[in-house]
């Protein structure tokens, strides 16, 4: 169950909740809406419905290097739950494994930007999160 690559320049948006399609439609919608261009690799495989972060940290440290991730943005129950807060979940996978924060669909495009060119790393966002956890810029 290997983490797939992202695009070119793309970070990985990878689907673990998978109960409701519909959710899944409205939140790329929303990511979509707020990015000027391809940001985003979404992924929407079965194969990882239900993944946690020990999981997803141990298959990519289980790849082969030239294929292991720095970071991965999860669209899990919270992000697909009914709201207007439908947030994706930054995870490191390089620095500091299991290190998490959320982002805002307005806010994506230019975290993933910069995460995608290691012009800023994983901690420059995450240690700007809120109390709540979230990178709102």
């Amino acid at each position: 169950m290997a983490l797939p690559p992202p695009d070119d320049l793309t970070s990985l948006v990878l689907r673990t909740d998978f109960s409701d399609d519909a959710a899944w439609d409205a939140l790329r919608a929303a990511y979509d809406h707020h990015d000027d261009g391809p940001h985003a690799t979404w992924v929407s495989d079965p194969r990882f419905a239900g993944a946690d972060i020990p999981a997803l940290i141990h298959e990519d440290t289980a790849a082969d290097e030239d294929d292991r991730l720095t970071y991965v943005f999860l669209a899990d129950a919270w992000a697909l739950a009914d709201g207007p807060e439908r947030f994706l979940l930054a995870l490191d996978l390089y620095d500091e494994p299991g290190r998490t924060f959320r982002v805002p669909p307005a806010w994506f495009p230019d975290v993933s930007a910069n995460l995608s060119i290691a012009n800023l790393d994983f901690a420059d966002f995450a240690d700007c999160a809120d109390e709540t956890g979230t990178f709102c810029g």
